[in-house]
């Protein structure tokens, strides 16, 4: 569904190369997270997929087809894209906010109307909700009103860059695992930068390690783990385990007659 072929950018006129000879799969229906560090170039190899940033040399294709086949803002209409910030529109409703992009797309109004319901149904909001404006919202509501609004005009590609890193570490949880669902019941190929490699192991099928520009390593969580990588991606994939420990070691200190107060036994099990 998605190909990258030796990908290439630079910035500051050839001074800063963000991304360095990236080629990438991922199959429809796949879902791939894409980790490392801040400065790695995850958004950057992201962006080239939806025109948002044009590589200089190499290719994108969607779906078989050159990304610059089509005009950039018509691709764009075909992916949905959810970042950390949301980026609602404060002076529109919910419901206007999601139909957006099938306004655009020239959709009846009753149309867009019955989109509306069923997307507030999927992503598990009231439907009174729809006359709400942005700012009467929670974090993760305004979340779930963007995940919804990139799936508006029946996207079955979805970016999603560090879209939960602002939520607090359970509402973070729960719309990932909503997310999850929705990627499955959907039929969608879906694309996250994220700098937590729990979550990527939690919801992925593969997972992209980037240093510097480079692409250091592709597999699955368990084939990242049990394999003779880098030894940056091993130190990658080993954090879930070590913080895992850490914390079983604080709270055993305060609570001795604690049985794996941190569920370290099923992250060893993982």
């Amino acid at each position: 569904m998605i190909a990258l072929r030796n990908v290439c950018k630079s910035f500051d006129g050839g001074r800063t190369r963000a991304v360095d000879d990236v080629s990438l799969d991922v199959p429809r229906g796949g879902f791939l997270a894409i980790v490392g560090e801040s400065g790695s170039g995850k958004s950057t190899v992201v962006k080239t997929i939806n025109r948002l940033v044009e590589p200089d040399t190499g290719t994108v294709q969607i779906d078989g087809r050159p990304a610059d086949a089509d005009p950039a803002h018509i691709l764009r209409r075909r992916i949905g894209y959810v970042f950390q910030g949301v980026g609602l529109f404060p002076h529109l409703s919910v419901a206007e906010n999601i139909g957006v992009t099938p306004r655009l797309l020239g959709w009846e109004p009753a149309r867009i109307a019955g989109r509306v319901d069923e997307l507030l149904d999927l992503v598990r909001l009231p439907r009174a909700y729809a006359s709400r404006r942005p700012d009467a919202l929670s974090g993760g509501q305004r979340q779930r009103v963007g995940i919804a609004r990139a799936l508006a005009a029946e996207a079955t590609i979805v970016l999603l860059d560090e879209a939960f890193g602002a939520l607090d570490p359970i509402i973070r949880a729960d719309l990932g695992q909503d997310y999850r669902r929705l990627h499955e019941q959907l039929g969608l190929t879906t694309v996250m930068i994220t700098h937590d490699v729990s979550e990527a192991v939690l919801l992925a099928d593969r997972i992209a390690v980037m240093k510097d520009g480079r692409l250091l390593a592709n597999g699955t969580p368990g084939e990242l783990a049990a394999g003779d990588v880098d030894p940056y991606v091993r130190e990658l994939m080993d954090a879930p385990r070590r913080l895992a420990e850490r914390v079983a070691e604080r709270l055993s200190s305060r609570d001795p007659g604690a049985r794996d107060p941190a569920g370290l036994d099923l992250v060893r099990g993982v």
